[in-house]
């Protein structure tokens, strides 16, 4: 759900450099005797947390390098030089200039000459290179060092953070063959609300105010879609709808969700540490979560055991909670977390996970990502209930692409015409949706493909 407007090609993240090695390129050979020299004065005496101070002695040896040097370089790449130093000690090397970049939204490092970058929902090459692998590992300290893990032959593969809240996914060879492999989704700053869902033309006016009136309702939902569909996204949206009087408690794998109510519980899984101990699973928060006296229960992805126990929680009284589950489809959906639930090894019969199923759940809002990058609301069904063996679902909205014009999907939103039977339990509280919003057709003035 972002948007698609600007330009793809004018990518231009700060200094870049070439592709070169540390033997052939002068610079690369500066900058590493700068670092040398940081590293064998300062690292003694200077707290290298403060940024101002290690800068300020930093470009003190910058300046008496450069004048013992007597390299030739012009004003502009000096200040280039002293920034890409600056990263190196400081920040995330080459990568920094993008993380600096709210524009993208990915990044992804496939080994020491290749960087991609994702910004409006395309992915593009970056004009950004490491010197060498080893200049990607070091990368990497940098990012797993603060929160106590480590990345080795022995352990090739990790999950982090980084401070501003990305997630960052770390594999390296052997089992990495391009070389070290680096993949942040950057962390949103800037919580995208339905007035801009409204502006970029991702959802109409009647489909929010259904969506807010089902939150308030204390309908369960569930957000499907594959990945980077904008499901957390959409989960942050319905969320805010959740009323400030109610006690809300959140678990997430890898805390993302931005929640401005006052009574919020945020709970966070928890990897195992360097000798395997210690983890903390999404099913053993949701399991504690249920004795925390939640009015509401987010979770902000299913995808094992946890299941089971969401479904019987939102059968024993715990209505209105929100969650998200990688899909290809509603139908899908149902699957999965079916799938999901028979994972817990008890010896359940399927039908008996099927009846949870359609009791639990009410509506499956699905998310797809489109050809030209947008990130779409393309079906929301409700789960009507069982017919024999199956879970019936009943097509409430849909995206009906229309075409394609310079590349930009068109399309509307359209009702089915059918009134989910879940409004007398929206009525019950006092909140009202007009039957027009239900009337087959398109929806809204607005339509997508915004230009």
């Amino acid at each position: 759900m972002r948007d698609n407007s600007d330009s793809q090609n004018n990518f231009s993240p700060g200094p870049r450099r070439a592709r070169t090695t540390v033997g052939t390129d002068p610079y690369a050979v500066f900058r590493d005797r700068v670092q040398r020299r940081l590293l064998t004065d300062l690292s003694p005496v200077v707290d290298t947390s403060n940024v101002v101070e290690v800068r300020r002695a930093l470009e003190h040896i910058f300046n008496e390098a450069l004048a013992e040097e007597r390299l030739p370089i012009s004003r502009t790449e000096r200040e280039e030089l002293f920034e890409q130093i600056v990263a190196d000690v400081l920040g995330f090397g080459p990568i920094e200039p993008l993380l600096r970049d709210d524009s993208i939204t990915e990044i992804m490092v496939n080994g020491p000459s290749q960087v991609y970058i994702e910004r409006s929902g395309m992915l593009e090459e970056a004009d950004i290179y490491f010197r060498d692998a080893s200049e990607v590992m070091h990368v990497i300290d940098r990012i797993v060092a603060p929160l106590g893990r480590r990345v080795d032959e022995s352990s090739p593969m990790v999950d982090a953070r980084l401070p501003d809240g990305s997630r960052v996914n770390i594999i390296i060879p052997p089992l990495a063959l391009n070389g070290p492999t680096i993949s942040i989704r950057k962390f949103a700053k800037a919580v995208y609300s339905t007035d801009d869902l409204l502006r970029l033309g991702a959802l109409t006016e009647e489909i929010i105010e259904f969506f807010q009136a089902c939150v308030l309702a204390r309908l369960n939902i569930v957000i499907s879609g594959g990945t980077s569909t904008g499901k957390t996204t959409l989960l942050n949206i319905l969320s805010s709808f959740l009323p400030d009087r109610e006690r809300i408690v959140t678990i997430e794998d890898s805390a993302e969700l931005q929640l401005h109510q006052r009574h919020v519980v945020r709970l966070e899984a928890r990897p195992p540490n360097v000798e395997g101990r210690g983890e903390v699973t999404i099913r053993q928060l949701v399991i504690n979560a249920l004795r925390m006296r939640p009015d509401r229960i987010v979770v902000g992805e299913v995808r094992g055991g946890e299941a089971l126990d969401m479904l019987q929680a939102m059968n024993t009284g715990h209505d209105g909670s929100l969650t998200t589950a990688h899909s290809n489809s509603p139908r899908d959906t149902l699957h999965r977390v079916e799938t999901m639930a028979l994972m817990t090894g008890m010896d359940l019969p399927l039908h008996a996970v099927r009846e949870q199923l359609a009791s639990a759940f009410d509506m499956i809002i699905h998310l797809e990502r489109l050809m030209d990058g947008t990130r779409r609301v393309v079906q929301v069904s409700e789960v009507q209930g069982m017919e024999g063996n199956v879970i019936v679902l009943q097509d409430l909205f849909s995206f009906v692409q229309t075409g394609v014009k310079n590349g930009r999907v068109e399309g509307h939103f359209a009702a089915s015409g059918v009134r989910p039977r879940f409004m007398d339990k929206i009525e019950s509280y006092g909140l009202f949706i007009p039957p027009s919003t239900f009337a087959p057709g398109p929806l809204g003035k607005r339509k997508f493909g915004r230009r």
